[in-house]
């Protein structure tokens, strides 16, 4: 029997799923999404927000590359196992930087440009597992070289934000994503996507991780407060609030965009997954992120944190990211359904323009009253989706 290469590259099956690997890979991210939460609820200002944004979508962008190259080559075989645990790497040491990937702190290595040259390590690492993956697949290295510069003037755009400040700083990595974004439309369809299955599953799961993380942002909330019963009530309603944001994406939504993605061939098939998956999910873990930012917010007042009263509003920048957050993630949504099924969700785009419409009206009640009415309207929207589309629901769910 002849023995295996140690560099060999296996191809992921049609039926593949997520491999351990790449679950652990994403534990990198849930750090990388914690420290963003803590960091803006630290000052949670237009400023703040807006600076979050934009390193959750260089975040991203570094996760969208990883769950490519996952759905070519198997992540735990060969050299593309050892890439990623060198990513991980890169990966962790951008999280830990996060709170200086704009403004340096007193002592130490200069923080943005630290964060800027692990983002360059991550992307340089994802190109040669991919120029690795593709030796056998000449179209796939001219994608890979079609691709190449806009990876270089993303990353060179923000090594250089990082030696800028305010506004400049800040419109440089505006122009870094933008410039990243549109040269990966640009350079053309030639991917492979070899498994619908594993790159659908592989954004449920990070999905799953966003909300994961206004979990723990009820939990530290209130770690360091006495437990009382409106911890308690506060924290049941952060809980539904999270569970029919998961209801509205995996209940019938993700099923019907995998098939969708199953029977798409070609550079369709490419289209769906990098316009619906690596695009449009994107605002969907900002969404959840904000929100979990005025989630840490309002379990902290309804504990009595920071000379907060039980009675206190919450209001601001907090306010909007927890009602403007669940708004763009069931817009999001919208989009994506559009996008890949072409069906158009009008009651989600209904019950995004009320909490919108909402949030000056609720910035005067108290904030475990504010969760409440956003529990109820989330709740309520899952539930009459579940009635009003009972029979095609169980035809999607129980089908064959």
């Amino acid at each position: 029997m002849t023995a295996p290469r140690r560099g060999r590259i296996e191809a992921v099956a049609e039926k593949a799923a997520v491999t351990p690997l790449e679950l652990f890979f994403d534990l990198v991210f849930v750090f990388a999404l914690t420290r963003v939460t803590d960091w803006m609820a630290d000052d949670p200002t237009v400023e703040a927000v807006v600076r979050g944004a934009l390193i959750l979508t260089v975040m991203w962008w570094t996760w969208v590359g990883y769950a490519w190259i996952g759905n070519v080559a198997k992540a735990d075989e060969g050299v593309i196992r050892v890439g990623m645990f060198v990513a991980m790497a890169g990966v962790f040491i951008g999280a830990i930087t996060i709170p200086e990937a704009f403004d340096d702190l007193p002592g130490g290595l200069y923080g943005p440009a630290v964060f800027a040259a692990a983002y360059f390590f991550v992307r340089t690492v994802h190109i040669v597992l991919f120029w690795f993956a593709s030796r056998d697949d000449p179209m796939l290295r001219k994608q890979v070289l079609r691709f190449l510069p806009s990876m270089l003037i993303g990353t060179v755009l923000l090594l250089v934000a990082a030696q800028t400040s305010g506004s400049v700083q800040t419109l440089l990595w505006l122009a870094a994503i933008v410039g990243d974004y549109l040269g990966t439309v640009l350079a053309g369809t030639d991917w492979r996507l070899r498994s619908a299955a594993h790159f659908a599953e592989r954004h449920g799961l990070i999905v799953i991780v966003a909300l994961g993380e206004s979990i723990v942002s009820i939990g530290i909330g209130v770690a360091a407060l006495p437990v009382s019963w409106p911890i308690i009530g506060a924290s049941a309603l952060g809980l539904a609030v999270a569970g029919a944001l998961w209801w509205a994406y995996f209940d019938v939504t993700s099923i019907l965009t995998e098939h969708a993605l199953a029977e798409a061939r070609g550079g369709r098939r490419i289209r769906l997954a990098r316009g619906g998956y690596s695009f449009l999910h994107l605002p969907m873990v900002v969404g959840v992120i904000m929100m979990s930012l005025g989630l840490k917010k309002v379990l902290l007042y309804v504990g009595g944190g920071e000379e907060h009263s039980l009675t206190d509003p919450i209001y601001g920048v907090p306010l909007a990211a927890l009602y403007g957050g669940a708004a763009l993630y069931l817009l999001a949504h919208v989009g994506f359904k559009r996008y890949v099924i072409g069906t158009l969700n009008v009651e989600r785009i209904v019950v995004a323009a009320l909490l919108l419409v909402l949030i000056p009206v609720v910035a005067h009640l108290p904030a475990l009253v504010t969760l409440l009415v956003l529990a109820v309207v989330l709740v309520a929207l899952v539930a009459y989706e579940t009635v009003r589309f009972a029979e095609q629901r169980d035809r999607v769910r129980h089908a064959g």
